[in-house]
C-alpha cells in the first residue's frame, strides 16, 4: 500500500515537471533579467567635431577657438562663449580706441596714477616715468608689447580724462561692434578686487569668441597690424622722455611662419591667454585661447591649431569692408 503511494506522488511530480519547463522556456525574460544577464555597455566617447566636422586637435588650454578672419567662419569652438576674464588681451580694445581717438604724433604725458596702476597691482611694465612725454604712437608700442599697464593708464588719461571715464568708452565700443559678452572695468586687463572679503570683480569679462571678432576689426587698422608683428621696439632718449626698450611678450612671432602676433594676458583668475592670427597664401586666421594652466602651453597649442585650421577646405574669401579709422 505505501509502495503504490509513494509511486503515485512520483509520478504526479514528474507530471508537473513536464509541463513546468515547455512554460518556462516560453515565457519572455523580463526587462530586469535580461539586463542583469547582459548589461549595456558604456557608450565610448565620441571626438567632438568642430563647425568644418573636422576633429580639432586636443589642446591643453581649456578654452579654444579658431575663426577664419576672411569668411567670419568659425573653425573651432571650444567654450568659445562662456564669459570669463581675459586679462591683458583688454588691450586690444585700448588700443583699437587710441587708434580712432587720437592721433599718432598727439603727446601723451604719463601721469602718477599709471605708475601707481602697476606698483599696487603688481601690473606688467612699460616703465614709464611720471612726467614723460611720449608720442601716442610710440606709446602703443609700450602697450601692445610689454604689456605696459602704465601706457594703458596714460592713454586713457590723454584720451578721456580718466581711466573711469575711458572704460566708459571701451564699454560703448563694444556695443557698436555686437561684442554682447564682453564688458570692461579697467583699461589694462588687471583683476580688480572688490568687497570686505576682496573677491575678484565680476564685471570684468569677455569671451574667446568676442575676442576673435575684436581681434578681426583691429587687424583691418594697418597701424595696429604693423605693431602686434613688431618682437622688439627702441624709443631713443628725448629732452621729453628717457630712452625705453620694449620687447614682445608673444613667442609665437618667433615660433609660427606666418604669424602676425596681437596679444598675450595673464592673471590668476584668467589663467594664461593668447589672442593670435596668422596668414598663408589663401586665409588669415584668429585664434583664442583662455585659461591656460601653463603659460607656455598657449605657444604650443596655438601651432596645432593653426596647422589644423590650414588644412581643412576653407571657403575662398569674400571681401570685408574696411572701417574708417578715426
Amino acid at each position: 500500500m505505501k509502495r503504490a503511494v509513494v509511486a503515485t506522488v512520483l509520478i504526479m511530480l514528474a507530471l508537473e515537471l513536464l509541463l513546468t519547463i515547455p512554460l518556462m522556456l516560453l515565457t519572455p525574460i523580463g526587462p530586469t533579467i535580461l539586463g542583469s544577464l547582459n548589461p549595456t555597455p558604456t557608450p565610448t566617447p565620441q571626438p567632438v567635431l568642430s563647425a568644418s566636422g573636422q576633429t580639432p586637435p586636443t589642446l591643453k588650454s581649456p578654452v579654444s577657438y579658431l575663426l577664419d578672419a576672411d569668411t567670419n567662419d568659425v573653425l573651432d569652438n571650444v567654450r568659445g562663449n562662456e564669459r570669463l576674464p581675459v586679462a591683458s588681451t583688454t588691450k586690444i580694445m585700448t588700443a583699437v580706441i587710441a587708434l580712432e581717438k587720437s592721433q599718432p604724433d598727439q603727446i601723451v604725458t604719463v601721469k602718477d596714477d599709471a605708475v601707481k596702476e602697476v606698483k599696487d597691482n603688481f601690473g606688467s611694465t612699460a616703465d614709464l616715468k611720471a612726467g614723460d612725454k611720449v608720442r601716442m604712437i610710440d606709446l602703443l608700442y609700450g602697450l601692445l608689447l610689454p604689456s605696459g599697464d602704465d601706457a594703458a593708464i596714460a592713454i586713457a588719461d590723454t584720451i578721456s580724462g580718466s581711466p573711469a571715464n575711458f572704460v566708459k568708452v571701451m564699454n560703448a565700443y563694444a556695443h557698436k561692434l555686437h561684442l554682447n559678452n564682453t564688458h570692461y572695468i579697467n583699461p589694462d586687463g588687471l583683476t580688480y578686487y572688490t568687497g570686505a572679503d576682496k573677491k575678484p570683480d565680476p564685471n570684468e569679462y569677455s569671451t574667446a569668441a568676442d575676442l576673435a571678432q575684436l581681434t578681426r576689426y583691429a587687424l583691418r587698422n594697418p597701424i595696429f597690424a604693423q605693431i602686434v608683428q613688431i618682437q622688439h621696439y627702441h624709443l631713443p632718449a628725448t629732452a621729453d622722455h628717457g630712452a625705453y626698450n620694449w620687447d614682445t611678450t608673444d613667442d609665437l612671432l618667433q615660433a609660427y611662419p606666418g604669424t602676425i602676433g596681437v596679444k598675450t594676458g595673464f592673471t590668476l583668475e584668467a589663467g594664461s591667454c593668447l589672442v593670435f592670427a596668422a596668414k598663408n597664401a589663401k586665409h588669415t586666421l584668429i585664434g583664442v585661447l583662455l585659461q591656460g594652466k601653463d603659460k607656455n602651453d598657449r605657444f604650443t597649442d596655438a601651432p596645432q591649431l593653426l596647422d589644423w585650421g590650414f588644412n581643412l577646405p576653407l571657403k575662398a574669401p569674400t571681401p570685408t569692408p574696411t572701417p574708417i579709422h578715426k
